[in-house]
């Protein structure tokens, strides 16, 4: 079935054909943080048996390492992909390289935007990391403590990074994110509301195209056999479009509440409508979740 130019379909079987190179999203795709979504586990290894290569993306603020870890205490193991790619890991090697200007001024002093005060991600590297953003040269969004503290809840921080002129590093774009209890903030909103403010900011991760040239490196395949699989139009299916690939878009991650009434079901004709007016990408396909 057809809404609009999206097509709709009812799994990854019905990809096969056209696509060698899949790129998963994990969260909200795959699982949510705690267990795999069902036949998720089922559908990408029968996708490893079709012969497909595949690598996760995700805008994860961790160390491949502990995604790494994650996946496989969930139910994924490294063998069922080629690769994982994060947002965090390539946020933490851009420092370590000092990848472009905006990166070579960056500085030593951190102030560290974390969830549970984890600055892991960029430990022996030679920052120094410092508990108040009047003493910083540079802002870093790692994480954020939701739901014990939403986004308003650090505006006080932000502003002293504004009025300083502090450049911020994101390493994880999401501005919500799954969980078993919901949908919460992440820490994206942090990012987006210091640019509203006015700050510099450089983001790693989707969207962006940067993080999709990795992606490419990863799989040996021509980018038109390449697809995203996303359950975010503004992160999965944008930054597809960016990155010159198709697209599906999972409609029972975090937008389920707007597109449908169970987990599992597709939207209605209607229910799309309504939701792509306002989307900032179309996807080329539409899945009820990642099931074969």
């Amino acid at each position: 079935m057809r809404m609009g130019q999206t097509r709709s379909v009812e799994g990854i079987a019905a990809l096969l054909d056209d696509y060698d190179g899949f790129v998963l999203d994990q969260w909200g795709v795959l699982h949510d943080g705690v267990r795999p979504y069902p036949w998720a586990v089922d559908c990408l290894r029968r996708l490893r048996a079709a012969g497909k290569r595949v690598v996760v993306l995700s805008n994860s603020g961790k160390r491949e390492s502990e995604n790494l870890r994650l996946m496989d205490r969930i139910g994924f193991p490294a063998s069922f992909y080629d690769r994982f790619i994060g947002a965090g890991e390539d946020a933490r090697t851009a420092i370590a390289e000092r990848r472009s200007e905006f990166h070579r001024q960056l500085g030593t002093l951190c102030y560290a935007f974390t969830r549970d005060g984890d600055h892991s991600l960029l430990d022996d590297l030679g920052l120094r990391f410092v508990v108040r953003p009047e003493e910083a040269q540079f802002l870093a969004v790692l994480g954020i403590d939701s739901p014990r503290r939403t986004a308003v809840d650090y505006e006080a921080e932000l502003r002293v990074g504004i009025d300083r002129g502090l450049p911020l590093i994101c390493a994880n774009p999401d501005l919500v994110r799954v969980s078993p209890q919901g949908t919460l903030d992440a820490p994206g909103v942090l990012a987006r509301r210091y640019e509203q403010l006015g700050g510099r900011v450089v983001y790693h991760g989707k969207p962006y195209p940067e993080i999709y040239r990795a992606c490419f490196a990863a799989l040996p395949v021509r980018p038109e056999r390449i697809i995203a699989i996303g359950d975010s139009i503004e992160h999965d299916v944008l930054g597809a479009e960016r990155a010159g690939i198709a697209s599906a878009f999972v409609v029972g991650g975090i937008h389920a509440s707007e597109l449908v009434e169970r987990w599992g079901r597709m939207p209605t004709c209607e229910a799309w409508d309504r939701f792509a007016a306002r989307a900032l990408a179309r996807p080329d396909y539409l899945l009820p979740a990642f099931v074969w």
